[in-house]
């Protein structure tokens, strides 16, 4: 039976594909750590492979299941660079810092696949992705990006795509033009999950789920971290909840906010289908941003409702489906056989969040929906810090990401005022 993750609606169709599952236990009493890590997604479980491959004791701390978050729940696809375009960057922060954070994103790629091959995890990597273009005024400005990525920052594997292009690879005439990027692609991001995990058991970390953090105070040179069932306390302590964080820790929570987004599975749709016939993953220009993919057994797997509020798997079907339609009309009373949503961390300049939020406790969080290929990179770059070279987690240290306005009371309202905002845009 499928399993029903309790902070999530809807059981995903990534979770009716896992038949090996582990199920750790949670914690039953008190013990000490070198590290101690707070999150069972991407950035902590690669943290917990890379410490304790290098010998560090780290113990991981989960509310629920691992996945049960976005890093078991989010559309699975990598991307290219940071966030932001890597223009953007440069204009924010110069070319050297830009090129410097595009090398970092870049090897963050590289080394998600590579882990999963060294660790034999089967992720259903497919290469090829597309940047599609809903506006025509938007035209230019990809056009640009894409000659800028060739030129200026040393990445051949893009081309701009004129509309005829675009229709025939999309099997839809929707968009106007847009990126290919044959340097990228996407995945299975539960079976990530669940094998980094593994993996991490392999390397002695010791991992405990359904255990809920309920503090964590930095004091006399200690991290000592509380549940319902026991502490933990130890030198180091990595936060690494993203969206889930509620009000644990104050600082992370007021840079990083939850935005609910929604997925849903068709049925196999069939060789012969015209849709995705080259199997690239797909995201739009909208803010708001549409993301689809075929699954390796044929599936739409169309992601684009983000919402503020809970939501039911019926209700996200509808949806989803007159989404679809708007792309591939024919589609439009097509069989949805799974349907479900999860929390995505957003910053304000979508820029990830990590800093040192007490002593000797770093959090990190608010990849903006990059975070399939950024998340599993930091948790690697913070065992680098651990073990006493903490340069390149500095180049993100040291991003522009301010605090969301309006404090706890009203910066939620605010953001569901902005967002609602942009979604209108899109449409106009």
């Amino acid at each position: 039976m499928a399993y029903q993750s309790p902070i999530s609606p809807g059981i995903s169709w990534y979770e009716t594909t896992i038949s090996d599952r582990t199920e750790y236990p949670p914690l039953d009493g008190s013990r000490t750590a070198d590290v101690v890590i707070i999150g069972g997604g991407f950035t902590g479980l690669s943290a917990a492979v890379h410490l304790a491959s290098s010998g560090v004791d780290v113990v991981l701390l989960e509310a629920f299941r691992f996945g049960d978050g976005a890093s078991g729940r989010n559309g699975g696809q990598l991307g290219t660079g940071q966030r932001a375009w890597a223009e953007e960057l440069e204009a924010q922060y110069g070319f050297e810092r830009a090129k410097a954070l595009f090398e970092l994103a870049e090897e963050a790629k590289s080394h998600l696949l590579e882990f999963a091959e060294t660790h034999q995890i089967d992720i259903e990597y497919v290469p090829g992705q597309m940047s599609v273009v809903h506006k025509k005024r938007y035209l230019k400005s990809y056009r640009e990006h894409a000659e800028l990525m060739t030129t200026r920052f040393n990445y051949p594997h893009i081309h701009y795509m004129e509309a005829d292009e675009t229709a025939e690879r999309l099997g839809s005439n929707r968009y106007f033009g847009g990126l290919y990027d044959k340097g990228t692609g996407h995945i299975q991001p539960m079976k990530l999950v669940v094998g980094t995990a593994s993996a991490a058991a392999r390397a002695g970390a010791h991992l405990y789920e359904n255990t809920k953090v309920t503090g964590i105070k930095s004091e006399n040179g200690k991290v000592r971290v509380t549940t319902a069932t026991g502490t933990v306390t130890a030198a180091k302590a990595l936060i690494a909840v993203n969206a889930y964080g509620g009000n644990l820790e104050p600082i992370s929570a007021s840079h990083v906010m939850p935005i609910r987004s929604f997925i849903g599975a068709t049925v196999p749709l069939g060789d012969d289908s015209p849709v995705l016939p080259g199997g690239e993953s797909v995201d739009d220009s909208r803010f708001v941003v549409r993301y689809f993919r075929r699954s390796k057994d044929g599936r739409l797997l169309f992601g684009g409702r983000e919402a503020y509020t809970a939501d039911n798997p019926l209700d996200i079907s509808t949806h989803i489906r007159r989404q679809i339609a708007e792309i591939y009309p024919a589609l439009a009373n097509v069989e949805m056989t799974q349907a479900w949503g999860g929390s995505v961390g957003i910053t304000m300049p979508r820029q990830p969040f990590v800093r040192e939020v007490m002593p000797n406790v770093i959090s990190a969080g608010g990849y903006s929906g990059h975070g399939v290929m950024l998340s599993n990179f930091v948790g690697k770059l913070y065992a680098e810090t651990v073990a006493g070279n903490r340069d390149r987690l500095k180049l993100l240290e040291d991003l522009k990401v301010p605090a969301f306005p309006g404090g706890r009371t009203f910066r939620s309202p605010m953001l569901f005022l902005a967002l609602s905002w942009y979604a209108l845009v899109d449409r106009i």
